[in-house]
């Protein structure tokens, strides 16, 4: 995946943070590409807003832009799987 950001404004900044509790909680890796340093990259892709999320594979191409703060939301239109740990895999007892 890989996340375009402009600069390291709010919205940016964010954006940068949310992926990165995206990436703790999920199966993922992911590049950020600041399209002021990379612009070439972002008419690659073509971008037109920032922040966007794209995930180029499995096909088809799939694009999130503006905010990625629900991550349980991204990560189910992206298709990733969540990390089991011991806490997930324990069952709760209602009291």
């Amino acid at each position: 995946m890989q996340l375009y950001v402009a600069g390291m404004g709010p919205r940016s900044t964010q954006a940068v943070a949310d992926l990165k509790r995206l990436r703790a909680r999920y199966r993922c890796r992911a590049e950020i590409i600041d399209i002021y340093r990379r612009p070439q990259a972002a008419v690659q892709a073509q971008i037109l807003a920032v922040p966007t999320l794209v995930r180029e594979l499995p096909a088809p191409r799939r694009c999130i832009v503006g905010t990625i703060r629900n991550i349980d939301h991204v990560a189910g239109l992206l298709g990733l799987s969540a990390y089991r740990t011991r806490v997930d895999e324990q069952p709760t007892h209602a009291k």
